[in-house]
């Protein structure tokens, strides 16, 4: 491993380790009063460690799952102290992301057999879903690659304008048709953009809040329709970002744009500014999607690839 990517790794576990520090004092307060004075993992710690799952926005079906896995455990072989709860439980929580189909991600590379590589980003507004789509354009643009935003959220003019200035700083191209036109068209031209100025990454982000439930799945799915119809197989990438402060609300708005489109990636930000972090393994358990990114701090380059052997590590420290 070379002395950069040595460096890289090291800062971003940094990184990590600091953004997962208010969810690490709350679970292992509660891990701690759950194991004080005890010397086997018994009824009463695994209804405490229930209990601090839960509070930690796990999730109440991710943590019946978790504690059936211990429970198992613990009658395969017939004894559990509670100094190996610690590595069992970080054992459960990789296999049950690696059950959800979640890679472990070593940097922003993305598959040279597309191009342009199209994204079509989804969530609802406020979850910094266009900083996150700033930031992944950054990445790229890091990695040599060239980059177009189109600006597929018309609805709200402050949408268009936060992601020209994104495209601005990042220094990346920006598409945009103006105010209240067709969200669809708007992706369909972006990545014929793309196409026509040879780019390698075409980003398109959409409305974050369509009435009902109904408008919501027939939008989305008429943009996906049309990015296909400029780009047979594309997107190749339904980006859903999330707010991971908002803990399980989270979850349910990943149940409804699950729902209305195909979502094939998760984006979880804000990660730093919350103690329910394991709001992570509830939505990946739930949906079967993999986490692919996680946002660790406000900066331009604090969003990361999700590896979740380093993000459990980070976890357990």
């Amino acid at each position: 491993m070379s002395l950069f990517k040595k460096f890289f790794n090291k800062e971003r576990e940094a990184d990590l380790d600091k953004g997962l520090e208010k969810t690490k004092t709350s679970f292992f307060d509660k891990l701690s009063r759950a194991i004080a004075g005890k010397s086997k993992v018994d009824d009463e710690v695994l209804d405490d460690l229930e209990q601090a799952l839960i509070a930690s926005d796990v999730g109440l079906d991710t943590t019946v799952k978790i504690i059936q896995r211990i429970e198992d455990r613990i009658a395969r072989d017939k004894y559990l102290n509670t100094t190996e709860l610690n590595a069992i439980l970080r054992q459960e929580i990789v296999e049950l992301l690696t059950e959800n189909n979640t890679a472990d991600l070593e940097d922003f590379s993305l598959p040279s057999t597309h191009k342009p590589y199209v994204f079509m980003v989804v969530g609802v507004n406020g979850v910094g879903k266009t900083t996150t789509i700033g930031k992944l354009a950054y990445q790229f643009k890091q990695q040599g690659k060239s980059v177009v935003m189109g600006a597929g959220d018309t609805f709200r003019a402050a949408a268009v304008d936060q992601l020209k200035i994104w495209s601005e700083r990042v220094g990346c191209h920006f598409f945009n048709k103006g105010m209240n036109t067709d969200p669809a068209a708007v992706a369909y031209e972006t990545v014929q953009y793309a196409i026509q100025h040879k780019l390698d990454v075409a980003i398109i982000d959409t409305a974050g809040r369509l009435h009902t439930k109904i408008n919501l799945m027939n939008e989305l799915t008429k943009i996906k329709r049309s990015i296909d119809k400029c780009l047979p197989g594309a997107p190749h990438e339904v980006l859903l970002v999330l707010d991971a402060t908002t803990g399980q609300n989270a979850i349910e708005q990943a149940r409804q744009f699950t729902a209305a489109t195909e979502v094939t990636a998760l984006a979880l930000t804000k990660l730093d500014g919350t103690a329910k972090g394991g709001v992570v393994l509830g939505i990946s358990d739930q949906f079967k999607i993999p986490v692919k990114y996680i946002g660790v701090g406000e900066a331009i380059d604090k969003l990361q690839v999700f590896n979740k052997k380093i993000f459990v590590e980070s976890l357990f420290k």
